[in-house]
């Protein structure tokens, strides 16, 4: 790119971390506004897609479609299709409108790839969408767990959405705490979406409740030093949430307000945290089945091995 990638928020972040000149030479040069053939060839291959989008009241949610490989199209470099729309309840589809940001991350988890795109909507049908790229990279296969995946149908309707809210459902607070692995989306406003990944031993998230609610609070670990997601948070305090059962498919997805701890007694006690990420649940959604897909046993990422636990 010809010109900075980053917005204040990002190089608030990286200031904070001394990384700041570092990034402002890195990020032009890896950060494009258009897709090299290897990620256009690896998207295209995937059965899942995470997407980050924003409601009306400007609150962050992370999304997962699915398809048979293939339902990703890249027309050219700069042309992103995707042969899917996520279902009615999910807050994704109010957002299906040209000229609307998403946050785009594909993932493949037997390999541990992932690439990132944020892109806007330039066209909207009625078995799926089209995004112009705005910033494509890839990512580290850092904390990612090996899974692989496996078909069992055809793509179709989930049962019906369970809402949750501010205090989750017993259901909803045991998977988030047996979770290794979740999805965060984030946003700073007037500056796009973002949608991330976040991994760790069985339990890195902490479930808290509180008579007002559900408290989420889990480790930053040392990544890219972009602070796309810290740095949207720090402009915007919210984030969303997705967790996936890969036993059944389900999904969980959550919104609420994010905080960033810098440091202090809680970051030093938990090994290998940079800082630690706190979520005050507002609402969300639990879709049983909503992946016609389940994955294998995982095989943990070798970096959690220095890493502690709460």
């Amino acid at each position: 790119m010809d010109r900075s990638p980053f917005h204040a928020g990002e190089v608030a972040m990286q200031r904070i971390a001394g990384f700041e000149l570092r990034m402002r030479e890195i990020g032009p040069r890896v950060i494009r506004d258009h897709m090299p053939d290897q990620h256009r060839e690896f998207f295209e291959q995937l059965p899942t897609l995470l997407l980050g989008s924003v409601d009306a009241q400007q609150r962050p949610w992370a999304s997962m479609l699915a398809g048979l490989p293939g339902f990703i199209d890249t027309p050219d470099a700069q042309t992103l299709h995707v042969a899917a729309l996520p279902r009615v309840d999910d807050p994704l589809r109010a957002q299906l409108r040209v000229g609307v940001p998403l946050g785009l991350l594909g993932v493949e988890p037997q390999t541990r790839r992932r690439n990132r795109l944020n892109g806007t909507l330039v066209a909207v049908g009625d078995d799926g969408f089209t995004l112009r790229v705005d910033q494509s990279f890839g990512n580290c296969p850092k904390y990612i767990q090996a899974r692989a995946p496996r078909w069992v149908g055809e793509p179709a309707s989930a049962p019906a959405a369970q809402r949750e809210h501010a205090r989750l459902s017993d259901a909803a607070e045991a998977l988030v705490a047996r979770a290794d692995t979740l999805f965060i989306a984030s946003s700073a406003v007037g500056q796009g979406v973002d949608v991330s990944h976040r991994g760790g031993k069985p339990g890195f998230v902490r479930v808290d409740r509180h008579t007002s609610g559900t408290v989420l609070t889990f480790p930053d670990f040392s990544g890219n030093f972009f602070f796309n997601t810290l740095g949207n948070i720090a402009a915007h305090p919210m984030a969303g949430l997705l967790f996936v059962d890969h036993d059944t498919g389900g999904l969980l997805q959550l919104t609420g307000h994010a905080t960033i701890l810098q440091d202090g007694p809680q970051v030093e006690a938990f090994v290998g945290a940079q800082r630690l990420l706190r979520i005050e649940v507002g609402e969300g959604w639990w879709t049983p089945e909503a992946l016609p897909l389940r994955w294998s046993a995982p095989e943990p990422a070798a970096q959690l091995e220095a890493t502690g636990h709460w």
